[in-house]
């Protein structure tokens, strides 16, 4: 009572401030000071992947008789095998990628029987994750699975039953059966396993338009770097992080050549990367005929599949920290809505970011 009364003389009030988000507000995005690892542990994103799946052998069965005390002869007591493991597919919101595949997947075989009508242990099924949005094509090509939903499972190898002992064969005519059955083969298939929502936003340039410097910008993933084009031959990934806890992804994809859509340079490979993203940042070297190079990047995707061009984009126009590309950008500016940046300098990175998130927050709604 004593320590009530105190408080109460003290007259203590709590105030707590709520914060109150706008139907306009957008998440900041985290600029994180911690500096990048210098160790080479690059790992690229593997969006396609394929595998050979195994089942399980099922357990062979026993034949065995039972010999009590009072009775030499007390009849069959094999028991049955276990069965074999299944090859499960199954998507998970925790795995991005098909890194964790292995080119051969073999399931467990099942134990063998035992005397006393002691039955094998079953195998335990393998149940690969996979990420979201994952199609599964067997060998024709034909998309026989899409594991779009949380938890979906696809069996893609089914273990061989397990045999059963000759206890099983007990019969009015044959009271001593010394026969048992064999564990079943498990299923060997193979498929092709490909991601279709590779990422969220996607950067779609032409060679050496300062793609990979960009990623490099605005989040800790550390692609290749170089003067020359073609440095970037594999899609990498980039988490941009914001301060309401969503993460967005953001993938490096190799350039884009006028002919892709006829499978020159890097091609349909390339093509695949962008239809799986949700979003795309057309970034354009503003120092050297921007515009031409927009033409040639909206004709190659809509070539390919009209549907992209319906798509949420934004066009950012890079180095314009160089005296030709500020030029061009400003005169671009006066007709379209484009952002300006510099990865290499990290100028109007945050209005991009920014951007982004909106795209990101579209997309779901």
């Amino acid at each position: 009572m004593r320590l009530i009364n105190l408080f109460r003389s003290l007259k203590l009030t709590t105030q707590v401030n709520f914060v109150r988000y706008s139907s306009e507000y957008v998440p900041k995005p985290l600029r994180s000071l911690k500096a990048k690892s210098t160790r080479n542990t690059v790992q690229y994103y593997v969006d396609s992947f394929r595998v050979r799946a195994v089942g399980g052998t099922g357990g062979d069965g026993c034949i065995s008789f039972l010999s009590a005390w009072c009775k030499d002869h007390a009849g069959p007591d094999g028991g049955d095998g276990g069965n074999g493991g299944h090859v499960i597919f199954q998507a998970a919101h925790s795995t991005k990628s098909l890194n964790n595949c292995k080119s051969v997947i073999q399931a467990k075989h099942g134990e063998k029987g035992y005397n006393k009508e002691c039955n094998g242990k079953n195998a335990t099924h393998v149940i690969v994750p996979v990420p979201i949005g994952t199609i599964i094509r067997d060998e024709t090509g034909k998309v026989i699975g899409d594991l779009d939903v949380e938890g979906k499972m696809f069996v893609a190898a089914r273990g061989g039953a397990g045999g059963r002992g000759n206890k099983f064969f007990l019969t009015d005519t044959e009271q001593a059966p010394d026969i048992a059955e064999l564990g079943a083969n498990g299923e060997t298939k193979y498929y092709t396993l490909e991601v279709r929502s590779m990422a969220h936003i996607g950067l779609i340039g032409a060679p050496n338009a300062g793609k990979s410097t960009l990623l490099r910008a605005m989040t800790r993933a550390r692609p290749t770097v170089a003067p020359y084009p073609f440095t970037t031959l594999k899609p990498l990934i980039g988490m941009v992080p914001y301060d309401d806890y969503e993460q967005v992804a953001i993938a490096d994809l190799p350039g884009l050549i006028p002919g892709s859509h006829k499978n020159y340079g890097l091609g349909i490979q390339f093509l695949q990367h962008a239809e799986r993203c949700r979003g795309l940042i057309f970034l354009l070297d503003s120092s050297q005929e921007p515009m031409k190079q927009l033409e040639s990047l909206q004709y190659e995707l809509s070539q390919y599949n009209s549907s992209l061009m319906e798509r949420k984009h934004c066009i950012v126009l890079n180095k314009i920290d160089l005296p030709e590309g500020k030029e061009n950008y400003l005169e671009i500016k006066k007709n379209m809505d484009v952002i300006g940046i510099s990865a290499k300098t990290g100028h109007n990175l945050m209005e991009l970011l920014t951007v982004v998130r909106q795209m990101y927050d579209g997309d779901e709604t």
